[in-house]
């Protein structure tokens, strides 16, 4: 029912552009669907030489392991989410999920409902298969070693894709996101193999399949130009959309109609990167694993336009530099960012074939060499292959070039736009502590799609090891109970009132109700930091309850004080809970909690006498015990559930005792 009064609100909400732009677009949508559309016959292509090549990559690589998973990938073998070794066949079944063997019907597209999993399978496996990372992987091989076998089997695969997947038909003609990843990845490929002029084209055949492909990436570009998510709450695909046209735009630029679109990706893509990433450079997902993919969208849109003498304005790049700013600042010293909000593994490019790839140290690495920063440097550590791919063969030479002197690390510690503070000590060094503080909002706009519910949470990180974590997100379409259970409140380092989250789910990617937090206090010191929130979550309980928490940091005794108070005037069943890192060793002595990891030993103790101390781990009911570091994939941790009785207004109070390796 609720999700009913929010759709019939939103009608409500629509503005006369957006209707208009709803209407135009199922117009053409029927238009299509009776195969009265024109672009089903796409002019030949006015090919010229090429001049959108924004990739560089004159570094000297070492090329055995792209080779040995370039041959992988022509054995039609690789890994997928959950599936570290999933064989899809050399020419794959590209409308078939890998997960569950489920074909998806040649229907229309866009009328194909890929959220039944009866009817497609599991849509993320089918839509990660068909974002052609693995073309990149041919075409790295190819550029490495210039042999022949590696152009024979990605011309293999894209000729059964092509053939497979007609124009409009089918589950990779359903999502203009999937479509604009499609063709950067296209694009990477095309410039890894030389181009127009590349041998893969050579002959009447050779040149048969290049103006066949361009027709396919002529149809990528129209359908993404015709269906951007323009008034959707999926946010981040219109950064994703316009980037893929801004990037065909730039590689291909065979067609009239691709200047009208390179501009109007253009546009988009600058009010969106200022629209969707706060002044402090926080996305407003509250996801950081989004932060980082948008931030491939954005950087390669630059590089990109670069490459054909478009150039992106100040504030565009200024707001990539302070987007890296809030990376580099909730890092910890081993490099461990926190997993705030939803993540899904998603990837613009892979690019780099290191078993220990960071993302997030990628991007501070290339934000180095960007924004000459020497403190990015710091924290990225060695300069990765995305990185050198992406930026050419100075790179080592620039990035060694870059001394860190006297800048401040972390870069900063309030990002108050976003909501989030860093407490801490020691930062960069082996007696760090390192503690991210939520008091953002839920997620964007009206419904939220990638937040959690975590207001007030908070990690804790020391030395470097990960004690306080957020669990993760696990699952998306599938699984709805442990896919409400990860972004819910009782999945987070925060209080849970009478098992109720604090904001109310209305569906997979939908909040119909969101709590309300604000910092009310913040004062970071030589001696002690000091933080105060608040959040509205269980206003609209029968009896309403707000929850304050406030926060110290001792930095002399290196120990923490959290006090939770609960404005309330019935009974209420109060649980305070502790998800601690898979590293973590836990036992419990009465109600307190102890905690070693690598040497490094911390102790939780309620301020209360009658607590009730509940361990969980990988615990089905309730849930508990588990985090996910990888999409649809769980492993076993531990979680502390400390639970209380309260009545009327109550103050909780946690001390938080940390001990180093070294001290005696």
């Amino acid at each position: 029912m609720q999700q009913i009064d929010w759709y019939l609100n939103r009608l409500r909400m629509m503005s006369p552009g957006e209707v208009l732009y709803r209407v135009k677009g199922n117009v053409r949508t029927l238009f299509q669907q009776a195969g009265m559309d024109s672009v089903q016959h796409v002019r030949k292509p006015a090919i010229a030489r090429d001049r959108g090549n924004w990739l560089a990559p004159g570094h000297e690589f070492v090329a055995d392991a792209y080779l040995a998973q370039a041959r992988t990938l022509m054995d039609g073998k690789m890994r997928l989410f959950a599936i570290d070794a999933c064989n899809v066949g050399s020419q794959p079944s590209w409308n078939t999920d890998p997960l569950t063997g489920t074909t998806a019907p040649l229907t229309f597209g866009l009328s194909l409902d890929y959220r039944d999993e009866k009817l497609v399978g599991n849509i993320k496996y089918l839509w990660e298969l068909n974002r052609h990372y693995q073309m990149v992987r041919l075409a790295q091989a190819w550029h490495l070693t210039g042999s022949s076998e590696y152009l024979v089997g990605l011309r293999e695969q894209l000729e059964s894709w092509l053939d497979q997947c007609p124009h409009l038909k089918g589950p990779n003609w359903s999502s203009s996101l999937e479509l604009g990843i499609r063709l950067i990845n296209w694009s990477v490929t095309w410039q890894l193999i030389g181009g127009s002029s590349s041998a893969l084209f050579e002959g009447s055949e050779g040149r048969r399949f290049r103006t066949r492909w361009l027709e396919s990436i002529f149809q990528h570009a129209d359908f993404i130009s015709s269906r951007f998510s323009k008034y959707s709450s999926a946010n981040n695909h219109l950064i994703g959309e316009a980037a893929g046209l801004f990037v065909a735009a730039c590689t291909w630029p065979f067609w009239d109609e691709m200047d009208a679109w390179r501009n109007r990706a253009f546009e988009i893509l600058n009010r969106e990167a200022l629209a969707q990433n706060g002044p402090d450079g926080v996305n407003r997902e509250q996801a950081v694993s989004y932060q980082q993919f948008v931030l491939d969208f954005l950087l390669v849109s630059a590089l990109a336009g670069k490459a054909c003498d478009v150039e992106f304005p100040p504030e565009y790049w200024r707001r990539i530099e302070l987007m890296l700013d809030f990376i580099a600042s909730i890092m910890d010293v081993s490099g461990n960012v926190p997993m705030i909000g939803d993540a899904d593994d998603g990837y613009v490019v892979q690019f780099s074939m290191d078993p220990a790839f960071c993302p997030y140290r990628s991007l501070l690495a290339t934000g180095a060499l960007l924004f000459d920063r020497p403190e990015f440097k710091s924290k990225a550590g060695k300069l990765d292959d995305k990185t050198r791919w992406l930026l050419g063969a100075t790179a080592d030479e620039r990035y060694d070039s870059l001394v860190h002197e006297d800048e401040p690390l972390p870069v900063r510690r309030a990002f108050a736009d976003g909501g989030y503070y860093v407490m801490g000590s020691n930062f960069e060094t082996d007696r760090e502590i390192r503690m991210i503080v939520d008091s953002g909002e839920l997620g964007y706009l009206s419904i939220a799609a990638h937040g959690h519910a975590d207001a007030l949470a908070f990690t804790m990180s020391v030395a470097g090891r990960e004690i306080l974590v957020d669990p993760g997100t696990y699952s998306y379409h599938t699984l709805p109970r442990w896919r409400n259970y990860f972004r819910g409140t009782a999945a987070h380092n925060t209080v849970v009132v009478d098992g109720k989250n604090q904001s109310v789910i209305g569906g997979n990617f939908m909040w119909v109700k969101h709590a309300s937090a604000e910092c009310r206090k913040w004062e970071p010191g030589e001696k002690l930091d000091v933080f105060r929130g608040l959040h509205d979550g269980y206003k609209s309980l029968p009896d309403s309850v707000i929850h304050y928490r406030d926060m110290w940091l001792d930095k002399a005794d290196n120990r923490v004080r959290v006090v939770d108070r609960l404005t309330c005037e019935d009974r209420h069943t109060v649980e305070r809970v502790w998800h601690f890192g898979e590293h973590c060793r836990i036992s419990t002595r009465g109600s307190s909690i102890l905690v070693e990891n690598a040497g490094v030993c911390v102790t939780f103790t309620p301020q209360e006498e009658d607590v009730e101390c509940l361990l969980l781990n990988q615990s089905e009911s309730p849930p508990g015990g588990w985090i996910s570091r990888r999409f649809d994939v769980k492993a076993p941790a531990c979680t502390v559930v400390w639970k209380s009785q309260i009545e009327g207004t109550t103050r909780l109070g946690t001390t938080i005792e940390l001990e180093f390796p070294d001290d005696s």
